[in-house]
């Protein structure tokens, strides 16, 4: 059908109520396209209630039905416009030019602070935020015709970190327990702790079998006692995924990092007790520890969950590998043979024993972003803001924005700044082709390895994060971190005004002495 065969008065009004239709959001807003104001719409939309409601096809709905009954209805009929979901029943052009206005004005004057009636559902399909760290919900729709398109594939959900409390859906049986290596302090902590969870709690202890080949350990008596009680586990033997319920660590910050390596996908509540150097991570203290854990085993805890990036490498060979296999076989399901590893701190792509400069090209979703000239690049999360990348001069993020911070080390310009991207995105890093040597790669200081020209590294954030036990909760155990583990913003404290005043007195009076007397011994 031609556009001129169109009856052009039946155009304008089916587009005049798609429009009215468009223009009952999800959220109530102050402007629309309209003309109405948010509680003009509201108590139109009470007036109408009072009244048979049709919707776009003209199927009448009575008075209090709910919502998916109007849903079925819409769904039963043929031939019509499919409402779109998040809506409630919008109303006819013949209903809206029927509406008294007076009846709108008396309860503009009568039900101002009244709360809306009609409360649609929060559509799941969208991006959507609770609360974040500091600010309120957003909102979904922008204006009068803007909003967020609904796509099943962009759903992030950002949890109000104070809500993050952990619980026990059954009690944990099994606790992994991880110690500082060839540090003879931790050996008399170490013993308690597994001796007590052994009696006390009846709990299955796992350790690494390193543990047991401590020389210094063997000779504890009380050890000895409880030595073959414990399991044993070989790092890159065993799989420990769904084996263990709990993780302790007794250390430093490394004790964490461990426990992360071991665990690839999801990982069990981690509880730091403080036994190291640092300890920026570790927020517990081993003197009433018996009390604490007793605390955490009953699901009286707060959590941090600290966002892990997730990384694999491809390389080159393999891209030809594949490309033969699907030459060969085209209907072939054959994939590059990437390694994927989860880092909790840091992924830092440096020019290793090369005296050139690093020469590496940054992408951001498959869009090329800038080449780093210098020493290399630090791609960190908000926990590992703290680590390396505090030192090469980025900013500390607390662990529960979402974010992925990258940092240059030591860049061959004065304008090159650390940058913080949303933690949705994948970042590609690879030697660039002028590049006059390769790069290493090493993945929270472990597992270092060569990146060749045509290799890449995809970096972006993991859906399995660490959940940290907290000793308090999680502002006032990271900025406690803060100032204990960094003295973060240490110095004196400046004087008030009334401590200066006698001394900024004196201290002219003595200046001006000193004056006249310089005067008259130059005469």
């Amino acid at each position: 059908m031609a556009l001129s065969d169109i009856d052009l008065a039946t155009l304008h009004e089916n587009r005049l109520e798609q429009r009215w239709h468009y223009g009952l959001p999800n959220s109530h807003h102050i402007y629309h396209h309209d003309g109405f104001s948010a509680m003009t719409r509201l108590c139109l939309e009470r007036n109408l209630q009072r009244k048979v409601q049709p919707d776009l096809n003209g199927n009448c709905l009575a008075r209090g039905r709910s919502r998916e009954n109007a849903n079925a209805i819409d769904s039963s009929s043929g031939g019509g416009q499919r409402r779109r979901s998040g809506t409630w029943p919008s109303l006819s052009i013949e209903e809206f030019n029927n509406v008294k206005w007076e009846d709108i004005n008396d309860c503009n004057n009568n039900c101002i602070r009244e709360e809306p009636v009609l409360r649609p559902k929060t559509n799941r399909h969208i991006l959507r935020r609770t609360r974040s760290l500091n600010a309120p919900s957003p909102v979904q729709q922008f204006g009068p015709c803007g909003r967020i398109m609904k796509n099943s594939a962009m759903v992030m959900q950002i949890q109000d970190p104070a809500s993050q409390r952990l619980t026990w859906y059954k009690p944990p049986l099994t606790v992994l327990v991880i110690k500082k290596v060839s540090d003879a302090s931790v050996l008399a902590p170490f013993v308690y702790l597994v001796d007590w969870l052994l009696q006390e709690k009846n709990m299955v202890v796992w350790v690494e079998s390193a543990v047991l080949e401590d020389a210094q350990l063997n000779e504890n008596v009380r050890f000895k006692a409880i030595r073959d009680k414990l399991v044993t586990f070989k790092d890159g033997r065993d799989d420990l995924t769904d084996r263990i319920d709990f993780i302790v660590c007794l250390g430093g910050d490394g004790t964490l990092l461990y426990a992360s390596l071991l665990f690839q996908q999801s990982v069990p509540p981690v509880m730091a007790f403080h036994l190291g150097s640092l300890g920026f991570l570790t927020p517990f203290r081993f003197d009433n520890f018996e009390e604490q854990l007793t605390s955490v085993l009953e699901g009286h805890a707060a959590l941090t969950l600290r966002s892990r990036l997730r990384c694999v490498m491809h390389r080159r060979s393999d891209r030809k590998h594949e490309a033969k296999t699907l030459e060969a076989d085209p209907d072939g399901e054959a994939r590059p043979a990437a390694n994927s590893i989860l880092v909790l701190n840091e992924v830092v792509i440096d020019r290793g024993p090369s005296p050139y400069l690093s020469n590496i090209d940054l992408f951001l979703d498959g869009k090329y972003i800038t080449s780093v000239q210098g020493d290399g690049l630090i791609v960190s999360t908000p926990t590992g803001s703290t680590a390396y990348a505090a030192a090469a001069g980025a900013s500390m993020i607390h662990p529960s924005v979402p974010a992925i911070m990258v940092t240059p080390i030591c860049p061959h310009s004065l304008s090159f700044r650390p940058i913080v991207v949303p933690a949705g995105v994948e970042l590609k890093i690879s030697v660039s082709p002028e590049s006059r040597n390769t790069s290493w790669v090493s993945f929270d200081g472990r597992n270092r390895q060569e990146l060749f020209h045509g290799d890449s590294l995809r970096v972006t954030t993991s859906i399995y994060p660490v959940p940290c036990i907290c000793a308090q909760d999680q502002i006032s155990d990271w900025f406690a971190s803060l100032a204990d583990g960094l003295h973060w913003n240490v110095r004196k404290r400046q004087k008030c005004l009334d401590e200066l005043s006698d001394l900024t007195a004196s201290g002219s009076e003595d200046t001006l002495d000193e004056i006249e007397n310089m005067k008259l011994y130059d005469v």
